[in-house]
Protein backbone atom coordinates (compact mmCIF):
# COMPACT_ATOMS: atom_id res chain seq x y z
CA UNK A 1 0.00 0.00 0.00
CA UNK A 2 1.59 3.65 -0.83
CA UNK A 3 2.59 5.19 1.92
CA UNK A 4 0.40 8.89 2.76
CA UNK A 5 2.60 11.43 3.14
CA UNK A 6 1.69 14.19 5.88
CA UNK A 7 -0.51 16.22 3.80
CA UNK A 8 -2.45 13.09 2.82
CA UNK A 9 -3.15 12.26 6.21
CA UNK A 10 -3.76 15.96 7.42
CA UNK A 11 -6.39 16.25 4.83
CA UNK A 12 -7.84 13.25 5.28
CA UNK A 13 -8.00 13.96 9.02
CA UNK A 14 -9.87 17.20 8.66
CA UNK A 15 -12.31 15.87 6.27
CA UNK A 16 -13.02 13.61 8.79
CA UNK A 17 -13.84 15.94 11.19
CA UNK A 18 -15.48 17.70 9.23
CA UNK A 19 -18.27 15.26 7.81
CA UNK A 20 -18.56 13.97 11.00
CA UNK A 21 -19.28 17.51 12.92
CA UNK A 22 -21.71 18.57 10.28
CA UNK A 23 -22.90 15.12 9.66
CA UNK A 24 -22.36 16.16 6.00
CA UNK A 25 -22.97 12.24 4.22
CA UNK A 26 -25.50 9.60 4.52
CA UNK A 27 -25.23 5.92 3.23
CA UNK A 28 -26.77 5.98 -0.13
CA UNK A 29 -26.26 9.85 -0.75
CA UNK A 30 -26.28 10.91 -4.25
CA UNK A 31 -23.61 13.56 -4.43
CA UNK A 32 -22.56 16.13 -7.27
CA UNK A 33 -19.13 17.48 -6.76
CA UNK A 34 -18.49 20.96 -7.87
CA UNK A 35 -14.88 20.97 -9.97
CA UNK A 36 -13.05 23.99 -11.15
CA UNK A 37 -10.09 22.15 -12.65
CA UNK A 38 -8.41 23.52 -9.01
CA UNK A 39 -6.30 21.79 -6.72
CA UNK A 40 -8.67 22.71 -3.99
CA UNK A 41 -12.20 20.26 -6.22
CA UNK A 42 -9.85 17.91 -7.30
CA UNK A 43 -8.43 17.13 -3.78
CA UNK A 44 -11.76 16.99 -2.57
CA UNK A 45 -12.52 14.46 -5.48
CA UNK A 46 -10.05 12.45 -4.45
CA UNK A 47 -10.52 12.34 -0.80
CA UNK A 48 -14.08 11.63 -0.89
CA UNK A 49 -13.90 9.10 -3.68
CA UNK A 50 -10.91 7.24 -1.14
CA UNK A 51 -13.05 7.57 1.71
CA UNK A 52 -15.60 4.71 -0.18
CA UNK A 53 -12.92 2.36 0.60
CA UNK A 54 -12.61 2.48 4.41
CA UNK A 55 -15.84 3.43 5.20
CA UNK A 56 -19.32 1.05 6.02
CA UNK A 57 -21.44 3.70 4.03
CA UNK A 58 -21.67 4.25 0.52
CA UNK A 59 -22.61 7.47 -1.78
CA UNK A 60 -22.01 8.26 -5.31
CA UNK A 61 -20.12 11.14 -6.27
CA UNK A 62 -21.20 12.71 -9.59
CA UNK A 63 -18.55 15.24 -10.66
CA UNK A 64 -19.88 18.75 -12.27
CA UNK A 65 -17.44 21.09 -14.08
CA UNK A 66 -19.55 24.79 -15.69
CA UNK A 67 -17.31 25.89 -18.35
CA UNK A 68 -17.54 30.31 -18.22
CA UNK A 69 -17.00 30.06 -21.91
CA UNK A 70 -13.73 31.71 -22.14
CA UNK A 71 -11.05 31.42 -24.82
CA UNK A 72 -8.46 28.55 -23.99
CA UNK A 73 -10.75 26.76 -21.95
CA UNK A 74 -9.51 23.47 -20.12
CA UNK A 75 -12.63 21.34 -20.45
CA UNK A 76 -11.24 18.76 -22.42
CA UNK A 77 -8.09 18.22 -20.34
CA UNK A 78 -10.10 18.16 -17.24
CA UNK A 79 -12.49 15.20 -19.05
CA UNK A 80 -8.87 13.31 -19.58
CA UNK A 81 -7.62 13.83 -15.77
CA UNK A 82 -11.11 12.84 -14.53
CA UNK A 83 -11.59 9.84 -17.19
CA UNK A 84 -7.77 8.80 -15.73
CA UNK A 85 -8.60 8.60 -12.26
CA UNK A 86 -12.15 6.56 -13.07
CA UNK A 87 -14.19 10.32 -11.82
CA UNK A 88 -17.25 10.53 -13.47
CA UNK A 89 -17.61 14.00 -14.75
CA UNK A 90 -20.46 15.91 -16.59
CA UNK A 91 -19.00 19.47 -18.57
CA UNK A 92 -21.71 22.00 -19.10
CA UNK A 93 -20.60 24.57 -21.07
CA UNK A 94 -22.40 28.23 -21.38
CA UNK A 95 -21.23 31.80 -22.03
CA UNK A 96 -21.57 33.07 -18.48
CA UNK A 97 -18.02 33.88 -18.28
CA UNK A 98 -18.20 35.56 -21.22
CA UNK A 99 -21.57 37.15 -20.55
CA UNK A 100 -20.01 38.69 -17.17
CA UNK A 101 -17.25 40.31 -18.09
CA UNK A 102 -19.38 41.93 -20.88
CA UNK A 103 -20.08 45.66 -21.87
CA UNK A 104 -23.04 45.81 -19.73
CA UNK A 105 -21.49 44.32 -16.55
CA UNK A 106 -17.91 45.98 -16.16
CA UNK A 107 -18.52 46.78 -12.09
CA UNK A 108 -18.53 43.15 -10.47
CA UNK A 109 -18.13 40.32 -13.18
CA UNK A 110 -17.43 37.93 -10.69
CA UNK A 111 -20.46 38.09 -9.24
CA UNK A 112 -22.96 37.76 -12.32
CA UNK A 113 -20.63 34.96 -13.00
CA UNK A 114 -20.67 33.49 -9.91
CA UNK A 115 -24.35 33.22 -9.14
CA UNK A 116 -24.86 32.03 -12.42
CA UNK A 117 -22.48 29.04 -12.03
CA UNK A 118 -24.30 27.94 -8.83
CA UNK A 119 -27.43 28.65 -10.11
CA UNK A 120 -26.58 25.89 -12.85
CA UNK A 121 -25.10 23.66 -10.54
CA UNK A 122 -28.24 23.57 -8.47
CA UNK A 123 -30.63 22.69 -11.76
CA UNK A 124 -28.15 19.75 -13.05
CA UNK A 125 -27.92 18.41 -9.21
CA UNK A 126 -32.32 18.43 -9.56
CA UNK A 127 -31.46 16.23 -12.99
CA UNK A 128 -28.89 14.26 -11.38
CA UNK A 129 -31.33 13.35 -8.65
CA UNK A 130 -28.43 14.82 -6.36
CA UNK A 131 -29.43 16.42 -3.17
CA UNK A 132 -26.15 17.50 -2.06
CA UNK A 133 -23.34 19.62 -3.50
CA UNK A 134 -19.81 19.25 -2.67
CA UNK A 135 -17.67 22.22 -2.85
CA UNK A 136 -14.26 22.68 -2.69
CA UNK A 137 -14.18 25.37 0.31
CA UNK A 138 -11.30 25.48 2.64
CA UNK A 139 -10.35 27.47 5.75
CA UNK A 140 -9.17 30.14 3.69
CA UNK A 141 -12.08 30.98 1.65
CA UNK A 142 -14.05 30.56 4.79
CA UNK A 143 -11.98 33.45 6.62
CA UNK A 144 -11.63 35.26 3.05
CA UNK A 145 -15.66 35.42 2.79
CA UNK A 146 -15.52 37.01 6.47
CA UNK A 147 -13.38 39.79 5.23
CA UNK A 148 -14.92 40.25 2.04
CA UNK A 149 -18.89 40.32 3.31
CA UNK A 150 -17.25 42.39 6.20
CA UNK A 151 -15.66 44.88 3.77
CA UNK A 152 -17.97 44.57 0.58
CA UNK A 153 -21.57 44.20 1.77
CA UNK A 154 -21.19 45.39 5.32
CA UNK A 155 -22.08 42.39 7.36
CA UNK A 156 -20.51 40.02 9.24
CA UNK A 157 -20.96 36.46 7.70
CA UNK A 158 -19.23 33.58 6.14
CA UNK A 159 -19.55 30.21 4.16
CA UNK A 160 -20.89 27.51 6.75
CA UNK A 161 -19.64 23.97 6.29
CA UNK A 162 -23.42 22.34 5.80
CA UNK A 163 -26.07 24.52 4.48
CA UNK A 164 -29.28 24.21 3.33
CA UNK A 165 -31.06 25.64 0.31
CA UNK A 166 -34.48 25.81 -0.71
CA UNK A 167 -36.33 24.82 1.88
CA UNK A 168 -33.78 21.51 2.72
CA UNK A 169 -34.26 20.53 -0.96
CA UNK A 170 -30.40 20.65 -1.54
CA UNK A 171 -27.67 21.18 1.06
CA UNK A 172 -24.36 22.40 0.23
CA UNK A 173 -21.49 20.65 2.24
CA UNK A 174 -17.58 22.17 2.19
CA UNK A 175 -15.75 18.37 3.98
CA UNK A 176 -12.33 20.90 3.64
CA UNK A 177 -13.40 23.55 6.03
CA UNK A 178 -11.17 22.99 8.62
CA UNK A 179 -7.98 22.12 5.64
CA UNK A 180 -5.50 24.81 5.24
CA UNK A 181 -4.92 25.94 1.71
CA UNK A 182 -1.34 25.59 2.60
CA UNK A 183 -1.42 21.40 3.29
CA UNK A 184 -4.02 21.18 0.12
CA UNK A 185 -1.22 22.87 -2.35
CA UNK A 186 1.58 20.51 -0.79
CA UNK A 187 -0.71 17.82 -1.23
CA UNK A 188 -1.94 18.79 -5.15
CA UNK A 189 2.47 18.78 -5.40
CA UNK A 190 3.01 15.48 -4.35
CA UNK A 191 0.22 13.89 -6.09
CA UNK A 192 1.22 15.71 -9.48
CA UNK A 193 -1.83 17.15 -10.37
CA UNK A 194 -2.32 18.97 -13.34
CA UNK A 195 -2.04 22.82 -13.09
CA UNK A 196 -5.13 24.32 -15.28
CA UNK A 197 -4.51 27.85 -16.18
CA UNK A 198 -7.89 29.56 -15.72
CA UNK A 199 -8.74 31.98 -18.31
CA UNK A 200 -10.71 34.17 -16.62
CA UNK A 201 -9.38 38.33 -17.29
CA UNK A 202 -10.54 38.20 -13.57
CA UNK A 203 -8.92 35.27 -12.15
CA UNK A 204 -5.65 37.72 -10.41
CA UNK A 205 -7.39 40.84 -9.77
CA UNK A 206 -10.70 39.95 -7.84
CA UNK A 207 -11.68 41.26 -4.38
CA UNK A 208 -11.26 38.17 -3.04
CA UNK A 209 -7.37 38.73 -4.39
CA UNK A 210 -7.00 41.55 -2.57
CA UNK A 211 -8.64 40.05 0.72
CA UNK A 212 -6.05 36.85 0.52
CA UNK A 213 -3.21 39.21 0.05
CA UNK A 214 -3.64 41.28 3.13
CA UNK A 215 -4.99 38.38 5.10
CA UNK A 216 -1.42 36.38 4.08
CA UNK A 217 0.34 39.83 4.98
CA UNK A 218 -1.27 39.22 8.59
CA UNK A 219 -0.28 35.72 9.02
CA UNK A 220 3.48 36.07 8.30
CA UNK A 221 3.47 38.53 11.44
CA UNK A 222 2.14 36.66 13.77
CA UNK A 223 1.40 32.58 12.80
CA UNK A 224 -1.65 32.10 15.64
CA UNK A 225 -3.56 35.22 13.49
CA UNK A 226 -5.22 32.43 11.17
CA UNK A 227 -6.23 30.17 13.70
CA UNK A 228 -7.77 32.63 15.96
CA UNK A 229 -9.61 33.94 13.40
CA UNK A 230 -11.12 30.74 12.54
CA UNK A 231 -11.82 30.04 15.73
CA UNK A 232 -13.30 33.53 16.33
CA UNK A 233 -16.28 32.63 13.97
CA UNK A 234 -17.14 29.95 16.17
CA UNK A 235 -17.45 32.22 19.64
CA UNK A 236 -19.44 35.27 18.54
CA UNK A 237 -20.26 37.48 21.35
CA UNK A 238 -23.20 39.61 20.76
CA UNK A 239 -23.37 41.47 23.84
CA UNK A 240 -20.17 43.59 22.11
CA UNK A 241 -21.66 44.08 18.76
CA UNK A 242 -23.80 46.89 17.18
CA UNK A 243 -27.54 46.53 17.15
Amino acid sequence: MTQRSDSHRAINRDVGRAIHRYDMIDDADRILVGLSGGKDSLTLMRVLTERLRRIPIRYELFGVYVDPGFEGGFADDLERHCRKHGYRLRIERTDFGVEAHGPSNRENPCFLCSWKRKKRLFEVADELGCRKIALGHHKDDIIETLFLNMCYAGEISTMVPSQRFFDGLFTVIRPLAFVDEDTIRRFAAEEGFPAFVNPCPSSTKSKRSEIKALLQRLYRSNRKIKGNLFRAMHHVNTDYLLH
